[in-house]
C-alpha cells in the first residue's frame, strides 16, 4: 500500500474533520519520573515504579538456560526508538510533542504510559497504590500547559474495588481525563497457596474482572460513569502466566497477537459476566490489539448464543433421547456384537451416557440479559471500542458491513503507538491509516469514524466536557448537535 508523496500536514488540510490519536505513547524519562514520583509519593512510589524494570532487564540479562530453568519468557530488549534523535525526543518532552503534532497531523492526542503501562500490576499493595497516585500527580504536572492538544492517561489499579475507587476519585481533582484500567489480575490458587506461597506467586489464576472475580467490580463501574471516565485497558498478554506466548527465546514470539489476547479474555468476560447489561451505556476501550479479534469474538458470541443459549439447549437435554428409537436403528446397522453391548446396557441403564450439567444450572447467558441475538448485538457494539495501530490492514474487517453479522460495524480507535518500536517515522502514522482508504479498503467516511467521530463517541458520550478547552472543542460540539438532531 502506498500513499504517495503527501505528508500528514497536507493530508489533514485535505480533511473535514479533525484527527484524534486515542493511543499515542510517552516515554518516561526514568530519572525525572523517580524524582517525580519521590515527591508525589515517597519511597513505596518509586519501589512500586522499580519493580517491573528491574524485573524486564533482569530477564533479559538472565541467560538463555536460566530461563529455560525458570520458564520465563524473553522479554522485550530494544524497544523504544533511538534511529531518529528527534522523534524519541518528542515522546520524552511534551513540549516538543505538542509543537510537532500539527506535522503529524494529529489535532488532539490521548497519550498512554510506557514505563507506567506496569504499575497496576505491581504485587505490593502499598506501593501499587502509592505508584499508580504518584505517576498520576507527575502525568498531570507535565502535561499541565498542553491541556488544549494533548491529555495524559491515568492508571488505576484494580486488585479490589476501593484502591480502583480510590485513584478514580483521585484522578478527578487532578483534572485527568483518560483512565488505563489494570487487568487479568495476578491471584494465588488456594490449592496452591495451601501448599505454598512460592508456587502460588508463581503460577497465580488471572482475574478477568467481569467474570467469576472473587470481587465484585460493579461500584467501579459505577463510579466510572459518576465520573465520566470511559475505561480502557492496555494489558500484556504474555509470559509463563499466561501459558501460550511464553517462548524463553524470541521475543516476537511472544509479542504477536498479545494485546489481543488479553483483550479478548476481559471482553468477553464484561459480555457473558453482565456488565455491559447492568451498564449499558458505559464504554470500554481495548487497546493495541487491533479489530480483527474482535470481529471474531463477536461472530463466535453469536453463533454461541444461538448453539447455546437456554432455550436453544432444549436440543441437547439428554432426557430428549430416544432410546427405543437409537435401538431400532442401531439393529440395522450396527455390527452384531456391537448391538449386543447396546442391549445389555439398555437393560440396565441408558443405553448412552448421560451427559452431565453444572450444579449451578445451565444458563451460562443468564447474567448477560439477553432474550435475542439483537441485544447482543446492542451491547458488543455500543458498549466497546477498539485501538487499531494505523499501519494494521485487518482494521478494514471492522468497516466491512457485508462481512460481519448483521451487518454491522464495529468501533475502532486510531492510535498512533507514538514512542514505541512499531513507529519507525511518527511523521507518517497519519499517512500510513489513510492507505486503506487510498488502496479502496474503506471509505472517506470510514476514515472519518475511525480518526474523529469513534473518538468522540467513546471520551465524550458521558463526559460532555471532555474536550472543552481543546483545539477541537468545537467540531465536537457540531458533531454532538448534528448527531442528537437525527
Amino acid at each position: 500500500m502506498s500513499h504517495g508523496n503527501m505528508d500528514a500536514r497536507t493530508l489533514r488540510a485535505g480533511l473535514d474533520h479533525p484527527v484524534i490519536d486515542s493511543d499515542g505513547h510517552w516515554i518516561e524519562y526514568g530519572p525525572h519520573l523517580a524524582r517525580g514520583l519521590k515527591r508525589h509519593g515517597g519511597a513505596a512510589a518509586v519501589e512500586g515504579f522499580m519493580h517491573f524494570g528491574n524485573e524486564i532487564a533482569g530477564t533479559v540479562a538472565m541467560g538463555l538456560e536460566n530461563r529455560r530453568e525458570s520458564r520465563k519468557a524473553q522479554e522485550a530488549w530494544w524497544s523504544l526508538p533511538t534511529r531518529n534523535t528527534r522523534d524519541r525526543a518528542t515522546v520524552m518532552m511534551p513540549n516538543l510533542l505538542r509543537e510537532r503534532l500539527d506535522e503529524f497531523g494529529i489535532d488532539f492526542g490521548v497519550i498512554y504510559p510506557t514505563s507506567g503501562l506496569g504499575l497496576p500490576q505491581v504485587p505490593d499493595a502499598t506501593a501499587r497504590r502509592a505508584a499508580c497516585a504518584a505517576y498520576n500527580a507527575y502525568a498531570a504536572e507535565l502535561f499541565a500547559d498542553h491541556t488544549d492538544r494533548l491529555t495524559p492517561a491515568a492508571v488505576v489499579p484494580m486488585h479490589d474495588p476501593d484502591e480502583a475507587i480510590v485513584e478514580l476519585e483521585h484522578v478527578k481533582t487532578l483534572g485527568l481525563k483518560a483512565v488505563m484500567m489494570g487487568s487479568l489480575i495476578k491471584r494465588p490458587i488456594p490449592e496452591l497457596a495451601a501448599q505454598s506461597d512460592e508456587l502460588a506467586s508463581a503460577f497465580p489464576w488471572l482475574d478477568v474482572l467481569g467474570l467469576d472475580s472473587p470481587y465484585d467490580y460493579d461500584p467501579v463501574w459505577q463510579r466510572c460513569l459518576d465520573l465520566g471516565f470511559s475505561p480502557t485497558f492496555h494489558s500484556s498478554g504474555r509470559g509463563r502466566s499466561f501459558g501460550l506466548r511464553n517462548s524463553i527465546s524470541n521475543f516476537v514470539y511472544n509479542h504477536i497477537g498479545h494485546f489481543a489476547a488479553a483483550s479478548e479474555a476481559v471482553c468477553k468476560a464484561l459480555i457473558m459476566g453482565g456488565v455491559t447489561h447492568r451498564f449499558p451505556t458505559l464504554q470500554f476501550g481495548f487497546l493495541e490489539g487491533g479489530a480483527g479479534w474482535a470481529c471474531q469474538l463477536f461472530a463466535d458470541l453469536l453463533g454461541h448464543w444461538e448453539k447455546r443459549n437456554v432455550g436453544a439447549l432444549d436440543d441437547l437435554d439428554p432426557d430428549k433421547m430416544d432410546e427405543a428409537g437409537l435401538l431400532e436403528i442401531a439393529g440395522t446397522y450396527a455390527s452384531e456384537d456391537f448391538l449386543a453391548v447396546m442391549e445389555e446396557r439398555a437393560k440396565r441403564k441408558s443405553t448412552v451416557q448421560r451427559a452431565s450439567e453444572p450444579p449451578e444450572g445451565i444458563d451460562e447467558f443468564a447474567a448477560c440479559g439477553f432474550t435475542s441475538a439483537e441485544e447482543l448485538v446492542r451491547q458488543f457494539v455500543d458498549g466497546f471500542y477498539f485501538g487499531c495501530e494505523a499501519d494494521d490492514p485487518m482494521n478494514a474487517w471492522a468497516f466491512a458491513r457485508d462481512h460481519l453479522p448483521h451487518g454491522v460495524q464495529l468501533n475502532t480507535l486510531f492510535g498512533s503507538d507514538i514512542g514505541h518500536f512499531d513507529v519507525r517515522d511518527m511523521a507518517g502514522v497519519l499517512t500510513e491509516a489513510h492507505e486503506l482508504v487510498d488502496d479502496g479498503l474503506i471509505s472517506a467516511e470510514n476514515f472519518r469514524d475511525f480518526v474523529f467521530e469513534n473518538p468522540v463517541r467513546f471520551l465524550s458520550r458521558n463526559n460532555r466536557v471532555f474536550f472543552s478547552g481543546t483545539a477541537v472543542e468545537s467540531a465536537v460540539a457540531a458533531y454532538w448537535k448534528d448527531t442528537e438532531t437525527v
